[in-house]
């Protein structure tokens, strides 16, 4: 699995956290685009924060979508993408490799569940963290239920 790591901090740095935020597209754009606070203050809280390459191509086509169809400006639709910059800047960022699509394409405890929220899931358990260490930050109920189902926290 590839994970795109910022880089080490020098001499004196603290140990990484002990939880781990994995960041859904859903939460991510509701950050953006929705202002809402709770989303905000999640991705602000301390701790290794996660998500899939998914995530920014999803959250990507969420701004131009919500710009195209006249929800944004093009100040704000810049703002939001500046936004997503810095997100990505500041997590880890994990490819979709083929074990996650491999994980994907088998059930889920709570089905139906569409596709690209699979390949969140599946990332989430490929972390190599323990489920009870890791929180799935989501606004989606399919991919929350089975976020809780496998063993994680959710927010």
């Amino acid at each position: 699995m590839a994970i795109a790591r910022r880089p080490a901090a020098g001499k004196g740095a603290t140990p990484p956290p002990a939880t781990t935020t994995y960041v859904e597209t859903s939460a991510l754009l509701a950050a953006l685009l929705e202002q809402d606070a709770d989303a905000q203050q999640a991705l602000r809280s301390s701790g290794r924060r996660v998500t899939s390459a998914l995530t920014l191509v999803e959250a990507n086509r969420g701004v131009v979508r919500a710009r195209a169809a006249g929800r944004l400006t093009q100040v704000q639709e810049r703002r939001a993408i500046r936004a997503l910059q810095t997100f990505a800047a500041r997590c880890d960022i994990v490819a979709i490799a083929d074990p996650i699509l491999d994980r994907a394409g088998r059930p889920f405890p709570v089905e139906p569940i569409r596709t690209l929220d699979a390949i969140h899931l599946a990332t989430a358990e490929f972390l190599g963290a323990p489920p009870q260490l890791v929180t799935v930050l989501t606004r989606d109920a399919r991919v929350s239920n089975n976020a809780r189902a496998l063993g994680f926290a959710t927010a």
